[in-house]
This record gives structure tokens, sequence and C-alpha cells, in this order.
């Protein structure tokens, strides 16, 4: 898929090197297509490694697509420079009398504070009561998405004894059109050490699509499917794992090594093929439901919340 960036967006040399077609402005403007429009919203500290992964996931598709990268304003960033943030990000005051095809919200490394002692937690609010009137479709991933929860339908999160790190196998409990072409059963990378009121999600209007071989929900969608939950991280490169338990260990935090991760020493992506197909079907769903013009999107959600009353 072309990925449109800017020349000089850091990522774009990184996913050329790999062969992922990422095309320019000025070539862009002369293919006469409506692309889809996509947001992310990047709350990882290291948002370099996060915009290629991600945007290594959306580029399986022949649909041409617009990124734009959001922050959040009311926090300071000290892992990211000021000059890539400046130059690639925006701020929600300039995006939120946009409409946008998709958002994502990342994770965060905030999970174990209290929703409203994150010092952005208002800001995100904000933005998440607005995607649910400007965006088509949005994918909450890990601390994203126990923040989506518990925002929309009041899950609260519930803390492991230890951390939950490694990879693992994940069933099916629903076939939906997200897992077309999914196997059966498929692995998702984890690194959290909290989870989610199992018992509050079976009474909110969110359906469970996914579960781990413990029960533990892995993904979910809300009733009106316009929010996307995953409690994983479909996007981590297959190293990611490796570097979080060698910082962990650096900074004196006795984790364990990530659980079905090595193999005689040696790394083996297990979660690679589905990762690719999950953004892809999310992408061509969004595609085959959005309107051609941006702007009806509210009209359209708004059609939508009438009718699921």
């Amino acid at each position: 898929m072309p990925i449109r960036l800017e020349p000089d967006f850091p990522a774009k040399s990184v996913l050329e090197s790999e062969d992922i077609f990422a095309i320019d402005n000025s070539r862009a403007e002369h293919q006469d297509i409506r692309p889809l429009k996509l947001l992310i919203l990047n709350l990882m500290p290291n948002k370099i490694d996060t915009e290629i992964h991600l945007l290594r996931l959306i580029s399986q598709s022949p649909l041409q697509i617009d990124v734009d990268f959001l922050k959040v304003a009311s926090h300071e960033h000290k892992h990211t420079s000021k000059n890539h943030l400046d130059k690639f990000y925006l701020d929600f005051s300039q995006v939120k009398e946009t409409c946008y095809d998709g958002l994502i919200i990342t994770g965060a490394p905030v999970e174990q504070m209290a929703f409203e002692d994150v010092d952005y937690w208002p800001e995100l609010v904000e933005i998440m009561e607005w995607s649910q009137s400007s965006v088509t479709s949005v994918v909450h991933i890990c601390w994203g998405a126990q923040a989506g929860l518990y925002y929309h339908f009041g899950v609260d999160k519930v803390p492991f004894r230890e951390k939950l790190f490694g990879i693992y196998k994940q069933d099916i409990e629903h076939q939906f059109r997200l897992f077309r072409g999914f196997d059966d059963r498929f692995w998702m990378p984890q690194s959290r050490y909290t989870g989610i009121n199992e018992e509050q999600v079976r009474q909110a209007k969110i359906k469970v699509i996914a579960k781990d071989e413990e029960e533990r929900s892995a993904i979910l969608i809300s009733e009106d499917e316009h929010d996307v939950f995953l409690m994983g991280h479909f996007e981590y490169a297959t190293d990611t794992l490796e570097k979080e338990y060698l910082r962990d260990h650096e900074r004196g935090i006795d984790t364990a090594k990530p659980a079905n991760y090595y193999e005689n020493g040696k790394i083996y992506n297990y979660w690679r093929a589905q990762a690719h197909l999950f953004y892809h079907n999310w992408l061509n769903d969004v595609y085959q439901i959005t309107p051609y013009r941006l702007e009806k999107i509210r009209e359209l959600q708004k059609e939508r919340k009438l009718r699921s009353i």
C-alpha cells in the first residue's frame, strides 16, 4: 500500500529497506483516488519505534493511506526530540474539526496508575469522546484498550500477581470480519501488569471475540462495532519483548523471561502473519463502511447511535 509520508520522516527509510511502498506527497497528489485518512495517537515514550511498528502493519493493503500522528499536548514528552514532535505530530486542537476514517490509540507505560492520575487523562477523554462522532472505526491497544473500556463502558483494571509477559495463544470465540483468513488459534504478544474486570465485561455492551487459554479477554469489540480493543501488541517487532526484558533488568526490575518466546536461545516470531492480516482486515473493513465524503461520518455515527438506543 502506498503510505503517504513526508520525505524526511524517519520511518520512511526503514520501511523502504523492507520493500514497503511509501510515496511522497507529490506523487500521492497525482493519484485520482480518495485515500483513507488515518490518525495515530501515539502515547508510547519511544515514538519512532512505535511509528515503524504500526506503519509496517498498515502497509498490507492496495489502498492509499494518509497518516497523521497525534500527541497529547498536556504531557511532557521526554524520550522523543521536540524537533520530531513539532515537525511530524499534531495537537488535538489541530484535528478536532476534522473527520478520519480510522484512529489507533496506542498503549502507554502508565497502567499501574489510576486512570484519573495520568496527567493527560482529561485530554485523552476528550479525544475518545470526539472519536465517537468523528472517526469511522477506532483500534485501542493495551493500556489504550483499558482506557477505552474504562471510559466508554466503566470496566475497571485489575492487577496481576506478576507481569503478563511473552507471547500467548489466543482462541477465536466468535467469527468476525477482522478474523478473515485467521487460524482458529493464534499468538499475540503481551506486556502488562494489569488485566480487566471480566465480570464487568460480561455485563457491558461488549463482545469478546478472542480469549487466551486462561479465559482472559484478548480482543473485544463494542456492540455497535465502532471500537476494537486489543489487549496485546500485534504491532511488536520480533525483538521488542527482548528489549523490554533487558531494559527492565537494567532498571533493577526482576522481570521473568518472556514466555513462549525463546526456543534454544533463538527468538521465533509466531504472530507476524496474523498481525499483518488483522490490520489488513481492519483497513478493508473501514474502506467498506466509511463515506466518500469524510464530513458525512458525523451524520452516519449519529444515525448509528440512534439505532442502538
